[in-house]
């Protein structure tokens, strides 16, 4: 939890929140993860001044309890001072002890936020999905939490001005408008009006810009004029080369298919991550191709 410091921006953990989605597809299916198609309402993690704090804590948690579909969890929600902003005690279960910062006694409108990030631990620890390294785990959750429907949550819960800042979770909020956005693209769903935040409109903006930057890249027919061009040099130098060597700096990679031909120039594929769920796919070059990615079950036209 930053408050009051400096709040870090851009794509740092961008490698890993990719690997995150890739595992959540990997883990979960393609019809469990389309079974997240709707986020929590903002209606019903509501939390105003007047209601009680801790009746209300529960009954968001129980909210977010019915969203990632753990009927036989409960969550007992409590309050101290700590340095973080939650922690969950992970047991066998039914019942999950969750600590919150005494700050959001005051700040209640973001106790959602906070409990999702907690509930998605109990959720990722029932499924034995975790990374190694406390960083990249708690990277893994945060990307979980916004990729099934409660992370704009989160990115809402940041705010930052002149004066003050304050922000959950390990991703940035311009990484949080990333895999929201990624989110968006699959499932049509537009999270803009559910902000109260200006700041965390303007990190989704720069999420889905950077989102839609993926579906962009050569080979995919949708790519830019610079990027078809760079690709055609780098094909041409991996046809010209008996072993392919991977250009530097791209998201795609050529090597050979199958034995060489006498003259050294076999023939070639190029692999490339799925825009959607990461995984990296492999097709022949050979002009246009339609890919369809054996994970998310993305159809993918291809100019290879």
């Amino acid at each position: 939890m930053t408050n009051g410091g400096p709040v870090e921006h851009g794509y740092p953990h961008l490698d890993t929140v990719r690997a995150a989605v890739t595992a959540l597809y990997k883990r979960l299916s393609y019809d469990t993860i389309h079974a997240f198609a709707t986020s929590v309402a903002p209606a019903d993690v509501a939390f105003c001044d007047t209601d009680d704090l801790h009746l209300g804590a529960q009954r968001v948690a129980r909210e977010l309890v019915r969203h990632f579909r753990l009927p036989d969890a409960r969550m007992i929600v409590s309050f101290r001072e700590m340095e973080h902003a939650a922690n969950v005690e992970l047991a066998a279960g039914p019942e999950y002890f969750i600590e919150l910062n005494d700050r959001f006694r005051t700040h209640r409108r973001d106790i959602g936020a906070a409990l999702a990030h907690e509930v998605m631990h109990v959720y990722l620890h029932r499924l034995d999905l975790s990374f190694p390294g406390t960083r990249d785990n708690e990277i893994l959750t945060d990307t979980a939490t916004t990729y099934l429907g409660a992370g704009w949550l989160l990115l809402d819960a940041y705010r930052e001005d002149a004066a003050s800042s304050q922000k959950l979770g390990y991703l940035t909020p311009e990484e949080f408008g990333y895999v929201l956005a990624k989110r968006s693209l699959v499932f049509g769903e537009d999270p803009s009006t559910w902000f109260t935040s200006p700041q965390a409109y303007t990190a989704y903006t720069k999420g889905l810009t950077r989102a839609r930057h993926d579906e962009r890249q050569p080979p995919l027919t949708a790519a830019g004029w610079a990027g078809r061009r760079r690709y055609a040099k780098d094909r041409r130098h991996a046809q010209d080369r008996v072993v392919a060597a991977a250009p530097v700096g791209v998201p795609y990679a050529f090597t050979p298919d199958g034995p060489d031909a006498p003259d050294g120039r076999g023939p070639l594929r190029v692999s490339f991550p799925c825009p959607t769920c990461h995984q990296r796919i492999r097709v022949p070059v050979r002009g246009r191709v339609r890919a369809r990615c054996g994970l998310c079950r993305t159809v993918l036209e291809c100019d290879t």
